[in-house]
C-alpha cells in the first residue's frame, strides 16, 4: 500500500466526478466543488456516454474556472457500461493516493473533505460522509451499513431524521459509493469496481472485498453531502410512481453473483436456508409490483455471470484475513419508507426477520468454528 504523505497527512486529493445525463446538476456539483476546503490536486470528471448537453455544460464551467481554482480535466467514455468502468478509470487516471469519487448529482459542503481526510489513516481503505435528501436535509439518506448474509446491506439511518448532534467517526462494515474518500492504490489491488454489476449491488462487493483483505472502512457522520435525483430508471425514492423494473432486473442478477463470487464454501452452505427464504419473499414482492418478469431475466443472466464469479473468488480466497463469520450479519434488513405496505406484509416481514436472525445465531456459530 502505499506510503502516507510526509508528516502524517494523506496529501494532495484528486477529486473525482462520475456523470451521466448530469445536465440538470453537474454544474451545481462543480459549483459546490470550488468552495471545497482543503489540498486537491485535479478534478476529474468522467463523462459516461451522456446524451445531453453535460458535456458542453462541464466544458464551459471548465474554461470559466479562475486562476486559483485546481485544474479540471474531462475524460469521455465511449459507451455507458454503468458507474464502475468510469470509477475505475478515474482511480487509473489520479496521480494521488487518496480520490474523493462522487456522483454528478451530489452537492459537497465546504468543510467534507477536511472532515474525510482526518479519517485517512493506515488500514483505512474508504471514507463515507453522511449522505442527506438535498430535497429535505434533516432525512439522512445513506449512512454505510452492513452486510446480511442474505446478500443485502443493512442500512445504517436510512431516511431517519439527522441527530442535532452527529455521531463520531466509527468503522462500518459497507460505504455506499456515491461518495466516496478512497485509498487509491488499496482499491485497486482489491480488484477495483466490479464492472460486471454495471450498478446496484458494487459498493457492497467493493465493501466485502476490502474488509476480506483486513482493511477498514469509516464513516464520518459531521462530513455532509447532499443527495439529489438519483439515477433515472432505478433509484426508488419518495414519490416514485412504481418499482423500476430495472432495478428488479439488477437485483435479480446482481445479488445471487456478489454472493456466488464472495462468500466462502461453508458460508455458501450455511446461508443457503436464509437465502432461499429472502429470495420467495423478493418473489413475492416483484408479483405484486408487476416486476416479475424483469426479476426472471435478471435471474437467468446471472447464469451468464456465474462462471466469472467462480473465477475471481479464487482471487479472493488467497487474500482473505477476515472470515465470513466476522463480516455478515443477521440483523433486521431495511425496507425502503418508499414501500407501502399492508398490515399482512408487516407481520411476514416481521416474522421473516425473526426467522433468519434465528437461523444466523446457528450459522455463525458454525462459520466461526
Amino acid at each position: 500500500m502505499t506510503a502516507p504523505a510526509a508528516g502524517g497527512g494523506p496529501g494532495p486529493v484528486t477529486v473525482a466526478v462520475t456523470n451521466w445525463n448530469g445536465a440538470a446538476f453537474v454544474e451545481a456539483c462543480l459549483d459546490a466543488l470550488a468552495s471545497l476546503r482543503g489540498a486537491i490536486a485535479e478534478v476529474l470528471v468522467v463523462d459516461n456516454a451522456s446524451t445531453d448537453d453535460s458535456v458542453a455544460r462541464i466544458e464551459g464551467h471548465r474554461l470559466a474556472r479562475g486562476g486559483g481554482a485546481p485544474p479540471l480535466r474531462l475524460l469521455r467514455m465511449e459507451r455507458n457500461d454503468g458507474p464502475c468502468p468510469a470509477r475505475n478509470r478515474a482511480l487509473a487516471e489520479a496521480r494521488t493516493r487518496w480520490v474523493l469519487q462522487l456522483d454528478s448529482d451530489v452537492l459537497v459542503r465546504p468543510d467534507t473533505l477536511e472532515r474525510l481526510v482526518e479519517q485517512a489513516g493506515e488500514g483505512v481503505a474508504a471514507v463515507q460522509p453522511r449522505a442527506v435528501l438535498a430535497a429535505d436535509p434533516q432525512t439522512i439518506h445513506y449512512d454505510g451499513g452492513r452486510m446480511h448474509y442474505v446478500g443485502m446491506l443493512c442500512l445504517d439511518h436510512f431516511m431517519a431524521r439527522a441527530p442535532a448532534a452527529p455521531e463520531p467517526p466509527a468503522d462500518v462494515d459497507a460505504v455506499i459509493s456515491m461518495a466516496l474518500l478512497l485509498d487509491r492504490q488499496a482499491v485497486l489491488e482489491a480488484g477495483g469496481y466490479d464492472e460486471a454489476f454495471f450498478i446496484l449491488f458494487e459498493d457492497h462487493d467493493l465493501s466485502y472485498r476490502l474488509r476480506a483483505r483486513g482493511l477498514r472502512l469509516r464513516r464520518v457522520p459531521q462530513a455532509v453531502v447532499l443527495h439529489r435525483e438519483g439515477t433515472a430508471g432505478l433509484s426508488f425514492r419518495p414519490g416514485a410512481p412504481a418499482y423500476p423494473a430495472r432495478r428488479a432486473f439488477l437485483h435479480g442478477r446482481n445479488r445471487p453473483y456478489l454472493v456466488l463470487k464472495n462468500y466462502s464454501w461453508p458460508a455458501l452452505l450455511l446461508t443457503f436456508p436464509g437465502r432461499c427464504l429472502y429470495a420467495l419473499l423478493y418473489l413475492a414482492f416483484t408479483v405484486r409490483r408487476g416486476v416479475l418478469g424483469p426479476y426472471l431475466r435478471g435471474r437467468l443472466d446471472f447464469l451468464r455471470l456465474a462462471p466469472r464469479a467462480l473465477r475471481l473468488r479464487r482471487g479472493l480466497a488467497g487474500q482473505r484475513v477476515n472470515g465470513d463469520g466476522t463480516l455478515l450479519v443477521g440483523d433486521d434488513l431495511t425496507i425502503s419508507t418508499v414501500i407501502v405496505r399492508s398490515r399482512l406484509e408487516a407481520r411476514v416481514e416481521k416474522t421473516f426477520n425473526a426467522a433468519l436472525r434465528g437461523w444466523w445465531r446457528l450459522a455463525r456459530r458454525l462459520l466461526s468454528g
